[in-house]
């Protein structure tokens, strides 16, 4: 019956109207906009200006306990503006002032690409983009990342942020990034890392969403990153080359761009020669 009802609803009211109604029942912030104005944080990508910005994420006990960085509940996560979260907004930083990839040609694999800076890529002349994912979403390339569908050594570039913990076969995941990757290629491999784990916590008889919430930090995640991601990636092949956003620029500038203390971008490279 309610879903009689919506429907009768959907076919009442005009199409602009539902779509609206739907874009502020996702999206509240944008009805008290003002509210965010400020001076005190800058979004990189849209160049708004804020007081704060809007809160995001999950606040089960275990994302405390544990320190889970790039997870859990985030005061300043989400640009009001262009709804870019803060995981995107280090991801553009580096890209921008860090590294070479915006200044020639490049092929790009996005994996479960974020919209802004899916956006923001695609607009950059120089880089031959292609967005992929694992379900029925908006991409170029419907692909499993544990089998990708695409040559060796074609790809310059890999942007894959909080993916593999929710791959059971992560280590088969990483070869298959590997393989695609021309010698000297990048792949920035971001997932939710816990400072107060020294191994990866995984066990494939936990299944239910409840226990998965308390042991791993979400119900879709298959297991919690401990400190040895970073030996995880190198056991693939890859060499490691941890960013970090404050060493590199201070902690005032990362303040400015509301980014997280602790995350390190995890920026993986196929040695040249392999």
């Amino acid at each position: 019956m309610l879903r009689q009802i919506k429907q009768e609803i959907k076919r009442l009211v005009p199409t602009s109207l539902y779509e609206r109604y739907w874009y502020y029942r996702r999206y509240p912030h944008k009805l008290i906009y003002p509210i965010y104005l400020g001076w005190r944080y800058e979004c990189p990508m849209c160049g708004g200006r804020f007081r704060k910005l809007v809160p995001r994420g999950l606040k089960f006990p275990v994302i405390a306990e544990k320190q889970i960085i790039g997870g859990g509940y985030r005061l300043n996560a989400h640009c009001p503006r262009c709804d870019c979260f803060d995981r995107e907004r280090l991801i553009f930083l580096y890209l921008v002032r860090c590294s070479d990839f915006l200044k020639r040609p490049v092929r790009l694999l996005h994996i479960s690409p974020e919209a802004q800076l899916e956006r923001f890529l695609r607009s950059q002349a120089n880089i031959t983009y292609l967005s992929a994912d694992l379900g029925p979403s908006r991409v170029d390339l419907r692909l499993d990342v544990t089998k990708i569908p695409i040559r060796d050594a074609s790809i310059d570039l890999i942007i894959c942020s909080h993916v593999l913990e929710h791959v059971p076969e992560d280590r088969r995941a990483m070869s298959e990034m590997m393989r695609v990757l021309k010698p000297g290629g990048a792949a920035i491999l971001q997932v939710p890392i816990s400072l107060r784990q020294e191994t990866t916590d995984e066990d494939p008889r936990v299944v239910e969403p409840h226990d998965r919430e308390q042991r791993f930090g979400q119900a879709d995640h298959v297991r919690l990153y401990g400190r040895d991601y970073g030996a995880r990636l190198t056991g693939a092949g890859f060499r490691v080359e941890p960013f970090s956003f404050s060493r590199a620029f201070g902690d005032a500038e990362r303040q400015r761009y509301a980014l997280l203390e602790h995350e390190e971008l995890y920026v993986a490279v196929r040695p040249a020669g392999s």
